[in-house]
């Protein structure tokens, strides 16, 4: 790890009620972890008896849509303008569920439930290969295995019908 402010090689020091925290000893300075963030959307008809999953370009299996946050962005306004940019698809409805840090990509993935408006959804080409619309129990099925993507979903599930 190095610093980026001078980017010196940074060493794990004792920081009261932090515990080992990476820090410059050039800038003497304590240096967080920075990390991208992102929202993953389960997303549901108005019925909430139906969740859309996408592929990926170049991808085989299905998962939730997902998108980073902008600088100076909300979680909230991501939620609604990666649907919108990725679907042209409306959101109705949204509620914040949980989060997990996704090391491979070092991403803090916010997991959100959404119901999204009825109506023909035209994908953005150049992120999605395709967008399909399934049962409760073929999403769970088909969603991929082992992935954030499941996790979130699952948690989805129980959440929308309780809604």
């Amino acid at each position: 790890m190095f610093c980026t402010e001078c980017g010196n090689e940074l060493t794990l020091m004792f920081k009261t009620e932090e515990g080992l925290v990476p820090y410059c000893k050039n800038c003497e300075e304590f240096r967080f972890p920075r990390f991208a963030s992102a929202v993953s959307m389960a997303v549901f008809n108005r019925a909430k008896d139906k969740v859309l999953l996408a592929k990926h370009k170049n991808q085989d299996e299905f998962v939730l849509f997902a998108g980073y946050i902008k600088k100076g962005e909300t979680a909230e306004k991501a939620v609604t303008r990666e649907f919108k940019e990725e679907t042209k698809l409306d959101v109705v409805k949204f509620k914040y569920l949980s989060s997990r840090y996704h090391e491979p990509k070092n991403v803090l993935m916010l997991g959100f439930v959404i119901i999204a408006e009825n109506g023909e959804i035209v994908l953005d080409e150049n992120e999605l290969e395709e967008a399909k619309w399934f049962t409760l129990d073929e999403a769970l099925k088909n969603v991929k295995k082992q992935s954030i993507a499941e996790t979130f979903l699952k948690s989805a599930i129980v959440e929308i019908k309780k809604l």
